[in-house]
């Protein structure tokens, strides 16, 4: 089985290109994109042999998830079940019959760090609800987490200590959700890789410098973890200042 996450900055930019040639090219059995920046009635997007499920956010232009699947999903849920984390259209989960997938835009904390605050209350209540629903099945979620777990995890992570996506609060909780019972899919497959990220700023060419942060991610929960079969990152795929980000697995 294989799953592709991508936060694509903007769909209808995306689908502008390219997003459609490696939609077609991966042949993904689940699909989940971050930060679609639409409303309902805002695509028309025909994905013939896929489920469509789209959770938006009530501020335009902003934030928004999406998940395809070709099999259809026993129950498809949106949000957390907290209003106040709720109305930003950041999650989706689709129940399938041996586990959950979620996709989740985590709250950026914003420059000088305005939205920490919210981000660490975001982080306990998302995590509360992903040990909820491991009560009843395993869990794999993936998307834009907005954080660099570990200074491998980052291009220049001396001077951007302490900046949104790399404060120690947000480090932090990421290795709480670890120890908690989930597996990073990526760094069980390649725990000492430098230099794969899947995140670069538009700014000072950072792209062809290859300055970026892996703040994208695939996690499970770890009875899972005997299932997986690779993880990768698709850095040559253009469309985002984001690229999409992979999870192979027993079905």
């Amino acid at each position: 089985m294989k799953l592709i996450s991508w936060n694509v900055n903007g769909l209808r930019a995306c689908l502008q290109k390219g997003f459609l040639d490696f939609f077609h090219e991966i042949d993904a059995d689940v699909f989940c994109l971050q930060e679609t920046k639409l409303q309902e009635g805002q695509h028309d997007l025909e994905l013939p042999g896929y489920y469509q499920y789209w959770n938006y956010a009530e501020k335009k232009g902003y934030s928004g998830t999406a998940l395809f699947t070709k099999k259809e999903p026993i129950c498809v849920t949106y949000g957390i079940g907290v209003e106040e984390h709720d109305k930003e259209g950041r999650v989706i989960t689709a129940e399938f019959d041996t586990f959950y997938v979620v996709t989740v835009y985590t709250p950026n904390s914003q420059r000088e760090l305005t939205r920490l605050d919210y981000r660490m209350q975001w982080e306990e209540a998302f995590l509360q609800y992903l040990k909820k629903l491991e009560e009843k099945k395993p869990v794999i979620f993936c998307g834009d987490l907005n954080v660099a777990h570990q200074e491998i995890d980052l291009k220049n992570p001396k001077t951007n200590h302490k900046n949104a996506g790399f404060t120690d609060e947000e480090r932090a909780c990421f290795s709480k959700v670890l120890g908690s019972g989930f597996v990073d899919t990526f760094r069980h497959f390649y725990p000492t890789l430098e230099g794969v990220y899947s995140w670069w700023s538009y700014m000072f060419q950072a792209r062809a410098k290859n300055a970026g942060w892996r703040i994208d991610y695939f996690v499970v929960s770890q009875c899972l973890e005997e299932r997986l079969m690779d993880a990768k990152i698709h850095t040559e795929i253009l469309g985002s200042d984001h690229c999409p980000v992979e999870l192979d697995i027993e079905g």
